[in-house]
């Protein structure tokens, strides 16, 4: 795909973001729970992780190694693997409380699998490429 990488960045920018909008409401206990603050839960600040690995995202997209590639290909992983967790145990019902999804936790959870599709689709050149052209 030649414009994965951008196609990524977009991404990357939504997932941003989208750490700054509501993803759950607990409503019994009047509590907004975003990517950066979960005041109120014992849910730490989970879209800190997220703004971790789009720095490493973004830097490994723009180096034109193999290595880099391969390097994304972990972050993207870690990344999607922790946005599974949170789009699975935020809301979750605890104590006969139901938390109410929000488009946040939405977008958060749809901007890390296009990051991943992005970085399975690397616009690398060969070396046997190089020389054709």
């Amino acid at each position: 795909m030649r414009y994965a990488k951008w196609i990524g960045l977009a991404a990357a920018i939504l997932l941003i973001g989208s750490c700054f909008i509501p993803w759950v409401v607990i409503e019994s206990r009047h509590i907004t729970i975003s990517g950066i603050d979960a005041a109120g839960t014992n849910y730490g600040k989970p879209g800190y992780f997220h703004l971790i690995m789009i720095v490493f995202f973004v830097v490994f997209s723009f180096i034109p190694r193999v290595w880099s590639k391969r390097g994304n290909l972990l972050v993207v992983a870690m990344n999607f693997a922790w946005a599974v967790r949170n789009f699975f145990e935020l809301p979750a019902c605890e104590a006969g409380d139901c938390p109410v999804k929000k488009i946040g936790i939405y977008l958060m959870m749809l901007a890390s699998v296009v990051m991943l599709i992005a970085a399975l689709f690397p616009d690398i050149k060969l070396p046997e490429q190089k020389e054709k052209q």
